[in-house]
Formats: structure tokens, C-alpha cells, sequence
């Protein structure tokens, strides 16, 4: 499918109001103006909404999501992309560390709220993210502030401009979205050793093992075997916390190292080849958990028969 590119400015109550910025790619189809697709969050890595994030988000639009990428670090600097130099990753990983857990929730909440919104997507929301991002995606799955009363958004595009007068927010009373049915994390870094945030105090994995993700949407793990910011140590505590927990989780391991997705500057790690492969592992989640409306899931209590 042909793609369209815009981004909308959200106002934000814990970010000193600066606005974050949440670029949406969506999917066109010509002579269908009033057409509906799923949506899919794309969380960054630290360095924001870059070339590869854009380009891995418009392939996911391509198929018939609309994509929302909301910039990391509106609060200390603008949208734009941080160069993956050295000065750029040393940025990153500070801001990664000075904003709060709290502001990282309202942002996964801002943007499910403003996918909810678009006229073209139609409410089934699933998400995806690389390093940081992936734990984002998975925090997506449990973070939602209980009360966010009211949101006027700014939107505007790269070809146009919107508006929206008295959009209501969703008052959403549990720790979990229930629009984010399935997540697709990549290479999520700090869940192992909870180093997320102002204080390094991020809580994931305690939230996990008090029953946050339990019975709630489907997760994938996925990691490189060589990747230094998650060793096997940490994949093994992430899969044990996961699996006692009874997440409905998939939980991959492959032949490579951190970043391997990223088709820019990834200091000789990107794999191209065994990026298609999951992507296309990544659209048979999507494709079954939002690509269509299958109604309340149901739990299945009877034992499954144990045959060859």
C-alpha cells in the first residue's frame, strides 16, 4: 500500500506541558477515503524517531497499520532525530535516565489515546519498539495513568493541517490498556537490571510478577544471543519473571547483536535477513491479535490431550 506521513503535537500535563511530538505514517488507498486499519505504536530507541525507525515504521504502515511514533525526550529537547555519534548516544542515555517512569506511562498513553482518535484507525491497537523502545512496548502493556481528565490536541501535517475541537479522553481506571492487544519488543534494554528513569527505580518486572500483565495482551521478546546491553543472565530473569507469571509471551533468541534491526549506523550489527524474518514473525502477531475483530477472548480451562 501507498503511505502518508504526518505528526501532531500533544500537549503533555507532566512534561512541563512541552508537547511531544507523535508522527503518524498511514497506510492510502486510492478511490477508499473513508477506509479503517488497525494501529500499531512504534516506540524509538534513544536517539528518537530517526531514518531507521521511520523506514521500519512505513513498512508496518505499508501492510495496513497506521503507525504512530511519539519523540522520547520532548522534554528536554525538540523532535528531532539525536545523531547516533558518540555525543548523540551519551545524550540519549542521560535522557533516558532524567525523565521519569511516570512521564514515560503519559506518553504511551497519549499516543494510544490519539491513534484511538484518527478518523482512519479503528481502535485495534498493538505495538512495537526497539532498545528502549522495546521495554516501552512493554511497559505499554501495563502503564496507564488513571486519571488524565482532558486533552486538547494541536495537529498539524507535512501537507496539512487538522483540527479537532472537544476531543475526549478515555478515563481509564486499571494499570492496563486494554486497546493494546498484542507487543512486539525488540532488543528491550534496562528490564533485567530496572534502570529506567529518574533513579534508575523502574519497576517493570515487580509490576509483572504482581499479576499487571497476567491474562492481558499477547507479548514477543526478542533478542540477539551476542547482545551485550541484555546479557543471558538477564534474558533468562525476563523469560522465568514472564513464564511464572503466566504472560502469554513468545519468547525468541537469535544469532545476533544489539541493534541488529537498525539499517543505519549500526556499527556493523544490522542484519538484514534475519530482519525480514521477524518482521514478517512481527505482522503474523499483528495480523492475528488486531488485523481482525474476533471478539472478547474467551479462556480456555480444559486440558489440552496430550497426543502425537
Amino acid at each position: 500500500m501507498l503511505i502518508s506521513k504526518a505528526y501532531h503535537d500533544v500537549p503533555s500535563k507532566l512534561s512541563n506541558e512541552r508537547p511531544i511530538r507523535i508522527f503518524v505514517i498511514s497506510p492510502v488507498v486510492p478511490g477508499y477515503p473513508q477506509a479503517k486499519f488497525p494501529g500499531v505504536i512504534c516506540f524509538s530507541e534513544i536517539y528518537q524517531v530517526t531514518g531507521p525507525v521511520e523506514r521500519f515504521a512505513g513498512q508496518i504502515a505499508s501492510h495496513g497499520y497506521v503507525v504512530a511514533c511519539p519523540s522520547s525526550f520532548h522534554e528536554f529537547e525538540g523532535p528531532e532525530p539525536i545523531p547516533y555519534d558518540a555525543e548523540g548516544t551519551d545524550r540519549g542515555n542521560m535522557y533516558k535516565i532524567e525523565k521519569t517512569v511516570e512521564a514515560y506511562d503519559e506518553d504511551a498513553t497519549l499516543t494510544v489515546d490519539l491513534l484511538s482518535s484518527l478518523p482512519n484507525c479503528n481502535g485495534r491497537i498493538a505495538a512495537t519498539g526497539m532498545c528502549l523502545g522495546g521495554h516501552l512496548v512493554c511497559d505499554s502493556l501495563m502503564s496507564i495513568l488513571p486519571e488524565l481528565d482532558h486533552i486538547i490536541l494541536r495537529l498539524s501535517g507535512y501537507s496539512r493541517q487538522h483540527s479537532i475541537d472537544n476531543l475526549p479522553l478515555n478515563i481509564l481506571q486499571a494499570a492496563f490498556d486494554a486497546r493494546v492487544l498484542s507487543s512486539v519488543c525488540f532488543f528491550a534494554t534496562d528490564i533485567h537490571c530496572a534502570t529506567l528513569g529518574k533513579g534508575k527505580k523502574d519497576d517493570s518486572l515487580e509490576r509483572v510478577r504482581k499479576g499487571d500483565m497476567t491474562r492481558k495482551g499477547e507479548l514477543v521478546m526478542i533478542f540477539g544471543k551476542q547482545d551485550t546491553h541484555v546479557p543471558r543472565s538477564g534474558r533468562d530473569l525476563i523469560r522465568t519473571t514472564l513464564e511464572d507469571a503466566n504472560v502469554p509471551c513468545s519468547f525468541l533468541e537469535v544469532q545476533a547483536q544489539h541493534a541488529f534491526i537498525r539499517d543505519e549506523s549500526s556499527k556493523g550489527r544490522w542484519d538484514a535477513a534475519l530482519t525480514r524474518s521477524l518482521f514478517t514473525f512481527m505482522l503474523e502477531v499483528f495480523e492475528r491479535t488486531v488485523g481482525r475483530d474476533l471478539g472478547p477472548k474467551i479462556d480456555e480451562k480444559e486440558e489440552r490431550e496430550h497426543v502425537c
